[in-house]
């Protein structure tokens, strides 16, 4: 089997044309070719925002771009007929498709309710700081627009636990409902991190299960996606996904591919998480993102061979979606943590090129963010993804044994003289570091297919070879 790459098609900042689903159904045979093997589309229902909003706003999860809601009926992507026609021909192309699933919260409710409500302190939400009081909030969800096709269930404050705004006092807190508590097995970040924003979902109350359960199904029957990004699940009890994401797997009878963003720089976090949904999908790498963040901003006091310390690559690479940035990390975000441009190939080579780990590569990274004068990776972006198709297999390995200097091998296919690679990192100076490839590669040359040097190396009778790296930089040599 071909090594897999996943690309996280979208950033924050795309133009509010409605062109994304366009554009993908375009750009999907050149992508594959190009190595990659799966997308991850950003949310494709109808936002609080309508046509400007990214899609973390939830309004209507059956709303795809199809009704007259919250001032257009296309999302900011594209109407449902262009989101459908983007799936097939992806998979025509032999590219599946992952869809981002953000189950957390609603907004931009139809109508409000008069309820008694707690107000919480911030900073830890196992505290009320006042008694008992009325409130004015927004939980009525009828959606008018949609006229009960699909589903005539209506959202009340029944399937909420709390929100962060009375409308009878114009109040921004956090209110938790009169005979309502906060969903207990989630991260314990602020006491009790079950509130994010919106109105939140009680995943305590039946009709909520039934409801998401009836969604899921019904999202897969229209869209026959091949997997699920999960949003924001440190937010959602741990039980509601170990359950959902089997279930929709039975029903659809098929993988299902999944990775869930729990967003937290500790990997025993992300470790307890996958212990408790029975490790019934994978997590997002973000404590090595972070360590390719500080890496970059730190080169002369950055220990590269600690770079996978504290990963969850590391810890269990069989559950474990490694990635250099995302949309939470590009410059203007509230997590920004972008990692600086010197440093982008050199951590897309640790993700792309190493046997652990299923990475994914960002749109913003590929094809620039132009909002923020961001610049695309360039040619070495294109190069690695190509390079991890055709030749990252084999046995590795490493050889982290210098402060600002690291590097790895890959043997290759035994039936394939041709695959195998060897790849060199430093965070300083010009230097060289010599690398086993494997006996099979002896007297073979081996060029840098980023084209830092001209010249060849040769793989001597014991299948070494010498390789080279400029000072910040990275090169990958691959058999000619």
């Amino acid at each position: 089997m071909k090594n897999g790459t996943m690309m996280q098609y979208f950033e924050w900042y795309l133009p509010s044309d409605g062109s994304l689903w366009k554009q993908l159904s375009e750009k999907a045979p050149a992508l594959a070719e190009a190595g990659i093997t799966a997308v991850w589309l950003p949310p494709a229902y109808k936002d609080a925002y309508g046509s400007n909003g990214v899609g973390y706003a939830v309004y209507d999860l059956y709303d795809l771009g199809e009704f007259d809601q919250k001032g257009s009926v296309a999302t900011k992507y594209g109407t449902k007929a262009e989101y459908l026609a983007a799936i097939r021909i992806c998979q025509e192309c032999g590219i599946d498709v992952y869809a981002d699933i953000v189950l957390n919260h609603k907004i931009g409710a139809d109508g409000t309710e008069v309820l008694n409500a707690e107000e919480c302190n911030t900073g830890n939400r196992e505290q009320e700081t006042t008694g008992e009081e009325q409130i004015t909030a927004w939980t009525v969800f009828n959606f008018p627009g949609r006229k009960g096709k699909y589903s005539d269930f209506v959202w009340t404050s029944k399937c909420f636990d709390g929100v962060d705004w009375d409308d009878k006092q114009k109040k921004n807190s956090i209110y938790l409902f009169e005979g309502k508590d906060w969903d207990k097995d989630v991260d314990s970040e602020n006491g009790n991190y079950d509130y994010l924003m919106g109105a939140d979902l009680d995943f305590d109350e039946p009709e909520v299960i039934s409801e998401l359960t009836k969604w899921g199904k019904w999202y897969l029957d229209q869209t026959q996606v091949d997997g699920f990004r999960l949003d924001a699940v440190k937010h959602i009890d741990y039980d509601f996904y170990r359950d959902w994401i089997p279930a929709m797997r039975s029903y659809a009878n098929r993988e299902l591919f999944t990775v869930g963003e729990y967003w937290h720089r500790e990997c025993w976090a992300l470790e307890a998480y996958l212990e408790k949904t029975n490790y019934a999908f994978s997590l997002f790498d973000v404590p090595l993102h972070f360590s390719f963040h500080y890496a970059s901003k730190d080169s002369e006091g950055y220990d590269l061979r600690r770079i996978f310390d504290g990963s969850l690559v590391a810890a269990k690479p069989q559950n474990a979606v490694t990635f250099v940035d995302n949309h939470d990390t590009e410059p203007g975000q509230a997590l920004c943590s972008f990692v600086e441009s010197w440093f982008k190939p050199l951590a897309y080579a640790l993700i792309l090129l190493r046997e652990a780990g299923y990475p994914c590569v960002f749109y913003g990274d590929c094809y620039g963010i132009p909002s923020q004068n961001v610049s695309p990776v360039g040619k070495a972006l294109t190069n690695l993804i190509s390079v991890r198709q055709s030749h990252a297999y084999g046995q590795q390995h490493d050889y982290f044994d210098d402060y600002h200097c690291i590097g790895f091998t890959r043997e290759g296919l035994a039936e394939d003289a041709n695959t195998g690679l060897a790849c060199i990192l430093s965070s300083k100076n010009d230097t060289q570091k010599t690398m086993y490839v494997g006996k099979q590669h002896s007297g073979q040359k081996f060029f840098d297919v980023l084209f830092g040097y001209r010249h060849m190396v040769t793989i001597d009778a014991d299948g070494n070879g010498t390789f080279p790296v400029h000072g910040r930089s990275v090169s990958v040599w691959i058999p000619v």
